[in-house]
């Protein structure tokens, strides 16, 4: 009595595990979907000796899109050789090739010369919809890898960003840790040149490395470590700023060291306004030693630091100064209304465009129980 949910739990799971083994791009799970469309077009072309107005040649023209959509180059070239002979030997058979048959059949052949000249440019090698798999697993990883832990009171954290002209893949990154006391707080907020998908990659590529040497390194020889890790990959444009800080939650103090990034901002709860850090230095990946300057500071309680990409500042009508000033004046109102969803606050009043947007902000709650959000 109980063979029917068995069966069906099996079988569902044989399809996830198939559709997995498409989904990697693996030759294996390719062959399969490969045989699956052969044996398609094959019970098609059946059908159409039997009964050619059932399924006409121009009918096979699905099968070319979904096997584009599915296959890699070279198993796609067997399944568009394989599905346009039977699609004609379908026509040839239900009778003479007059001139609309003709038009059809030339259709065809511009459809497969089309479909496998733009498989052949697929840079990724991989069909689209993988390719689309492959870039949300990019962003899932790079997202992850700011995932900033949960911080003992009075302390928070929050980041907000906006991608180039809203394409989902940043340049812009963040990478976070906190130690197993729960004492020491680092975060570096990367921005890595270029923009959107083509600074998806290089940023991957970075975040993973500075993962490895955070909270293991000192704030100067982690930027010499993530400087020399840029050097070593001889890319043509392979360099990034960013801004390293460290907290110690047990008393608010703090060190910055930046790279070419934009000066962070400091808020004194006391003055009431935001004031520019000096912590300064050369951009990673440029020289193999490049200057750095490290700022140290106390944050007491209502205080806080804001970290920015250029992109948050920077305009072509403006320079970094006037930029800058901007974002002091939004960033005060925002944080007045209440540190708790200040970032989005900000954020929302930067104009998306072509570079990638990002902020940080480090707060020192002076009363959490009442922090808005």
């Amino acid at each position: 009595m109980h063979s029917g949910p068995s069966s069906s739990g099996a079988l569902s799971r044989h399809l996830r595990d198939r559709v997995r083994r498409w989904s990697s791009g693996s030759a294996e799970g390719q062959r399969e979907v490969l045989l699956l469309l052969m044996m398609g077009v094959t019970i098609s072309f059946a059908v159409s000796v039997a009964a050619y107005d059932l399924v006409p040649t121009p009918a096979y023209f699905v099968w070319l899109i979904v096997a584009m959509l599915l296959l890699r180059f070279r198993p796609l070239a067997v399944m568009t050789g394989w599905t346009a002979s039977l699609a004609v030997a379908a026509m040839v058979l239900d009778g003479p090739i007059n001139g609309p048959r003709a038009a059809i059949l030339a259709a065809l052949a511009v459809a497969v010369v089309l479909i496998l000249f733009q498989s052949s440019r697929q840079r990724s090698g991989l069909p689209s919809p993988l390719s689309e798999i492959m870039l949300a697993e990019l962003k899932k990883r790079l997202q992850a890898q700011g995932t900033i832990p949960p911080l003992p009171v009075p302390w928070h954290v929050e980041s907000a960003m906006i991608a180039a002209d809203g394409v989902g893949y940043a340049g812009d990154f963040l990478v976070a840790d906190l130690d197993e006391e729960e004492r020491y707080l680092e975060l570096i907020l990367v921005d890595v040149v270029g923009k959107g998908l083509a600074a998806g990659p290089h940023a991957l590529q970075f975040a993973g490395a500075l993962g490895g040497l955070v909270g293991a390194l000192e704030p100067r020889e982690l930027m010499a470590a993530a400087n020399r890790f840029l050097l070593r990959r001889h890319l043509d444009e392979s360099f990034a700023t960013a801004v390293h800080v460290r907290l110690d939650l047990t008393d608010g103090r703090y060190t910055i060291a930046s790279a070419g990034h934009p000066p962070a901002l400091r808020w004194h709860q006391a003055g009431g306004g935001w004031v520019v850090d000096n912590a300064r230095g050369m951009a990673l990946g440029i020289l193999p030693q490049p200057d750095l300057d490290i700022s140290e500071g106390v944050l007491g309680p209502g205080d806080a630091l804001l970290f920015y990409t250029d992109g948050v500042v920077e305009s072509r009508t403006d320079d970094l100064d006037v930029g800058i000033d901007w974002l002091r004046d939004i960033a005060g109102d925002a944080i007045r209304e209440g540190a708790v969803g200040s970032a989005q606050r900000m954020i929302r009043q930067v104009t998306r465009g072509d570079d990638d947007r990002a902020l940080l902000l480090l707060t020192r709650l002076e009363d959490a129980s009442r922090a808005r959000g």
